[in-house]
């Protein structure tokens, strides 16, 4: 009797919930997400497919790297038709291609000069495991879109020229992908690249120790680093579950050390040694409103791609050169 109520019990659970099994490299064994039959996943991107991309080709030269772009959290959770909660991204829906593509795009207008620039659609999760501050929500629920952007960057490196180097690039939820894909690319790979860009999200002392290609940025024209940084207006406001980070870098003058940068002529940079965050006086970031006291409330998150991209753009241009040079490949 007990067996037969044991398998009652089990029947009952499989009907109530589906799971979910991906994997990728940067985890070691595959990853498992469980939703109950109210919670939707939707359908997975195809690659293959066109839809799945913005893609520029601003390099007629040749001479530039192949930018990998990864979006940031555009979705809040929403509702399927018969009811059923989704806490991801429908690349399938055009309003979610939409709202991702205004970022996109919008990163684009500067990433993309004299490069090939490519950027996924992807199953991002919504901001609402964020906002909760639980780490453990955000792993669990971020798990599937760190998947897809494993897949995305594999067709990517499948499909592209190899001869050229590339440069990875994220901001806040992409930020956090561009520390997954680092833990996902093998020593060929690695070789390829001329530096990641953390834009707006943190490292851990955990992914550096793990993870022998998470090598911080010293200077202007070191490769094969990792770029990160997030701003504030005071290190009080430092957001542990995106910004506090144990590396970082001024965007501005390429320093890691406290000494101010002058931004516009009327904006004020400092790095923090001690919580490696970006420090900013003389800018209120007021057209960046907040969100549920969780962004944009003493950080300024949502300014991280658009601030700085000036010396963003500039900076592409001479890590690929250097990149080159040291790789003597003709420019």
């Amino acid at each position: 009797m007990k067996q037969i109520r044991f398998w009652i019990i089990a029947v009952l659970l499989l009907m109530c919930s589906t799971t979910v099994i991906v994997s990728c490299k940067s985890h070691r064994h595959p990853i498992v997400i469980a939703h109950t039959e109210t919670e939707y996943v939707p359908q997975a991107p195809d690659y293959a497919d066109t839809t799945m991309w913005v893609t520029r080709d601003d390099d007629p030269k040749g001479t530039g790297a192949d930018v990998f772009y990864i979006v940031s959290t555009w979705e809040k959770d929403w509702q399927t038709g018969d009811g059923q909660v989704c806490h991801y991204a429908d690349v399938w829906n055009p309003n979610h291609r939409r709202h991702m593509g205004i970022e996109i795009n919008g990163v684009a207008e500067y990433m993309s000069h004299g490069n090939r620039f490519y950027a996924p659609f992807y199953r991002h999760s919504t901001i609402d495991g964020f906002v909760t501050m639980n780490e453990d929500t955000i792993l669990r629920r971020t798990r599937l879109s760190m998947h897809d952007v494993c897949e995305a960057f594999d067709h990517f490196q499948q499909k592209r020229d190899k001869s050229r180097p590339f440069i990875l690039a994220g901001f806040s939820q992409g930020g956090m992908a561009v520390v997954e894909l680092l833990k996902h690319i093998d020593d060929e790979t690695y070789r390829q690249l001329v530096a990641a860009y953390i834009l707006g999200y943190k490292v851990s002392p955990e992914d550096t120790l793990t993870c022998p290609y998470i090598r911080p940025a010293k200077g202007e024209a070191d490769t094969g680093v990792a770029i990160c940084y997030n701003t504030v207006k005071d290190v009080k406001y430092v957001n542990p579950v995106i910004a506090a980070t144990c590396i970082g870098i001024n965007p501005v003058n390429w320093r890691t050390d406290d000494i101010p940068a002058q931004l516009h002529d009327t904006i004020t940079v400092t790095l923090s040694p001690d919580y490696h965050v970006l420090v900013v006086e003389g800018y209120p970031g007021s057209e960046y409103r907040p969100y549920k006291n969780f962004i944009n409330v003493g950080d300024i998150h949502s300014c991280e791609p658009w601030l700085y991209k000036e010396c963003l753009e500039k900076n592409f241009a001479v890590r690929t050169r250097a990149w080159r040079e040291k790789n003597s490949i003709s420019q």
